[in-house]
């Protein structure tokens, strides 16, 4: 341990760095004018892993973004451990409230304030750092193989492709994650589930063409108020989600498992003053923990339409638009809850309007062992970084490739993030300890020692 601590201490500023440098890239995959940078990203992430000491490093051309990939194959009688994260960012929108530029790295009270700084930036980089810590002090314990994408933040299809066409060149024995987040530094905690995601986008359309609201209000459907009903139909009073055959394959956690979710630290008045709201909300019946992390939901990321800009303009809108995404449980499927939604909200639309819903990317929920080599490896790592046990807990995100990589290689994964729920992700000021960065830059290759180790016994 004191070798690792030793060598990220001496190695502090550069590590630093070289995160500032990987977060000024404008790697937004969602938005076409930012594909130069995407591009840049994926060539830059690529020289660190050669400067690391990755053999065979290539960014690999897919239909959309690259994906960067590397290894380092020490031993084939050692664990092969394939390290999975992604450069693309989310759009940094809206800009004005950031307090500080989002691709200007700006560090405030320890924190870093960029896009990208935790989700995942700063967490991937940990591992090409890690990586190379264990180089340059030889103390390598396993293969590692590199796996970084650049489509993360728009479903990763294509890494999707690469995935059934590479199988043989992404053997390995386990795949290891930090795209998540810990309970808290004094309660470190290893996240062993993932929720699913099925994302839509639904237009609600009345008129052939804009109207004047003084001479067609009153006589003319608005979308955008026929849109607001449907939405808000879609819970009930008990914020219970209305859509037929929603729940039929949820499957409800024993009074055990409650109440073992439950025993993780959580303070609500602290998170209700952390988001600065007077009340939690959500399905009735269930606590805040069980609402995020084990109960499927269903949310508006956004909805537009008529007229947004300055001053009034009195128009009565032919379109209205929502993006809806739904968080699902082990045993639902992406596309199943696709079809359903989509059928849905098709036969709620009054007669006066008329409906599209476009399904955009999904994934499927996971749920990781707690008794396997790997996580008891994490485990380890985790007691002997930070000096206490790692509380098992189930996160909310969805990280779809986790279902393929099960699917298609056969290989179970291990989510180690070092992120917390407070870092706003995919939100305005998205940030990222300094503390825990170097946390898990010092916590990595404790993992891959503890995995060799634990390998042999059995």
């Amino acid at each position: 341990m004191q070798v690792i601590k030793n060598y990220v201490e001496q190695n502090k500023q550069r590590f630093l760095d070289e995160l500032f440098e990987l977060l000024r890239f404008q790697s937004v995959s969602a938005d076409p004018k930012y594909k130069d940078d995407v591009l840049k990203t994926a060539a830059f992430v690529a020289e660190k892993l050669k400067d690391a000491g990755a053999d065979k490093v290539e960014v690999c051309e897919t239909a959309g973004y690259p994906i960067v990939y590397g290894e380092k194959m020490v031993d084939a009688s050692l664990p092969t451990v394939l390290v999975y994260g992604h450069y693309d960012v989310q759009p940094p929108d809206p800009l004005e409230l950031w307090h500080t530029p989002p691709f200007e790295p700006t560090v405030r009270d320890g924190k870093i304030y960029a896009r990208g700084a935790c989700d995942d930036k700063g967490q991937f980089y940990m591992h090409v750092k890690a990586f190379e810590l264990m180089m340059e002090t030889g103390t390598l314990a396993c293969n590692v193989k590199f796996m970084i994408e650049g489509e993360e933040e728009v479903g990763s299809a294509n890494l999707g492709i690469f995935v059934k066409e590479n199988q043989e060149r992404l053997k390995a024995d386990v795949v290891l994650i930090s795209d998540t987040s810990m309970i808290s530094m004094e309660h470190p905690s290893i996240e062993t589930g993932l929720r699913g995601l099925a994302y839509m986008e639904v237009e609600v359309t009345g008129p052939n063409r804009d109207l004047h609201s003084g001479v067609y209000g009153g006589a003319v459907a608005n979308p955008i108020t026929m849109l607001c009903k449907m939405i808000a139909s879609l819970h009930d009073e008990n914020n219970h989600i209305t859509i037929p055959a929603f729940y039929d394959k949820v499957a409800d956690l024993s009074e055990e498992e409650r109440s073992a979710l439950n025993s993780a630290p959580y303070d609500e008045e602290e998170y209700k003053q952390d988001l600065d709201i007077a009340e939690v909300w959500g399905e009735k019946g269930y606590s805040t923990l069980e609402r995020t992390g084990t109960r499927p939901t269903l949310e508006v990321n956004g909805i537009w339409g008529g007229y947004t800009g300055e001053g009034a303009k009195t128009v009565l809108p032919s379109k209205a638009f929502a993006k809806i995404s739904m968080r699902l449980v082990p045993h639902q499927n992406s596309e199943e809850i696709a079809a359903i939604f989509s059928k849905h909200f098709e036969e709620i639309a009054p007669a006066g309007v008329r409906v599209k819903v476009t399904p955009h990317h999904g994934g499927e929920p996971v749920v990781t062992p707690t008794d396997s080599i790997a996580y008891r490896a994490a485990e380890k790592a985790i007691e002997t970084s930070f000096g206490k046990q790692a509380i098992p807990t189930r996160g909310g995100g969805s990280i779809p490739i986790v279902a393929l990589f099960e699917e298609v290689l056969g290989i179970k994964t291990v989510l180690l993030g070092f992120g917390l729920d407070s870092d706003a992700l995919h939100s305005p000021n998205e940030k990222y300890d300094i503390f825990n960065y170097y946390k898990g830059i010092e916590t990595l290759p404790l993992f891959h020692q503890y995995y060799a180790e634990l390998s042999k016994g059995e």
